[in-house]
């Protein structure tokens, strides 16, 4: 390591920030969901990972089908199939709610013991439907290969893709939350159920319809995965650690402080894994954040909501 030149080191940071904005996007996507559900809605969604796996194993499917069945269409399914990912998580998302969800609510422990139970339940389903070796889809030709600005460099188009799904997705949700009628509502509901009811919003259909909308994202993010790594049926589970820590450290219900806490996190762990190991990258990724917390408990941007 000592031998490389000050290019070579500018190269090595460079990718490795990239890498490191690779995780960032998918945790923010994650983290957007898990956002809307727990910021808005104080639901701990311990399944939110399996959200993000049916969105890949979604893809995986389509994927599948589009190869045996329609090959001419090949180069265009992968952006309808992150319309269906979006879809399907959206669908039981909604189901989940309606059936088990509502029952708990101002109950955060019974919602993460309850939605615990359905991450292994869903993981059971996922073994028995798609075995329990990993699987990856038939990537179109265009996501494949890499782009080089210097000779040194090499960014992998999918990465770029994935970045470019994140930007948009992002964009959406804000625009959703603060310009559309439905953001208008869920704020509302937020910052004072009663209030929100006494003018007519009805709150249960904002609640269902806020955490429907929080597992589609989750499916973009496995959508998103499946470019940069294979799925397996507790793929989402080695994300759900990582998402809540995102959301808790931006600060709940604040999605300038889940963008700003997955930047840092993403990039953080990837820079210090390139210098130690895999595992004491994120033992002092996690430290740092333990100690930040300690000294400002609310996160890096409070959002203040009447009760």
């Amino acid at each position: 390591m000592l031998g490389y030149s000050w290019s070579d080191w500018g190269s090595i940071l460079v990718m490795q920030g990239f890498a490191g904005l690779s995780l960032f996007s998918v945790l923010l996507l994650m983290a957007l969901g898990l956002a809307i559900i727990f910021g808005q809605m104080g639901v701990i969604n311990m399944a939110h990972g399996e959200f993000m796996t049916i969105g890949a194993y979604t893809i995986y499917v389509i994927s599948k089908v589009t190869e045996q069945y329609f090959p001419a269409f090949m180069p265009y399914y992968f952006v309808v199939a992150i319309f269906a990912a979006f879809a399907i998580a959206f669908i039981v998302g909604y189901f989940v709610e309606f059936i088990l969800i509502r029952h708990l609510y101002k109950r955060p422990l019974d919602t993460l013991l309850a939605t615990w139970g359905l991450s292994l339940i869903m993981q059971q389903i996922f073994r028995s439907t798609f075995g329990g070796r990993e699987v990856s889809p038939t990537l179109p030709d265009w996501l494949m290969g890499s782009w080089s600005p210097t000779p040194s460099i090499d960014i992998p188009i999918n990465g770029l893709f994935v970045m470019a799904i994140t930007i948009l997705v992002t964009a959406a949700v804000i625009i959703s939350l603060y310009k559309s009628r439905w953001g208008l509502k869920v704020r509302a509901t937020t910052q004072n159920r009663m209030m929100a009811g006494a003018v007519g919003i009805n709150t249960q259909k904002v609640d269902r319809m806020t955490f429907a909308v929080g597992c589609g994202v989750a499916g973009v993010a496995g959508a998103a995965f499946t470019t940069i790594a294979s799925t397996g049926p507790t793929s989402g589970s080695l994300y759900i650690v990582d998402t809540f820590l995102v959301v808790v450290f931006g600060g709940a219900a604040s999605l300038l402080g889940t963008v700003a806490s997955a930047f840092s996190i993403s990039q953080a762990q990837s820079i210090l894994t390139f210098f130690m190991t895999n595992a004491m990258g994120k033992v002092v990724t996690l430290l740092t954040i333990i100690v930040i917390l300690m000294l400002r408990p609310e996160g890096l941007f409070a959002s203040k909501v009447r009760k």
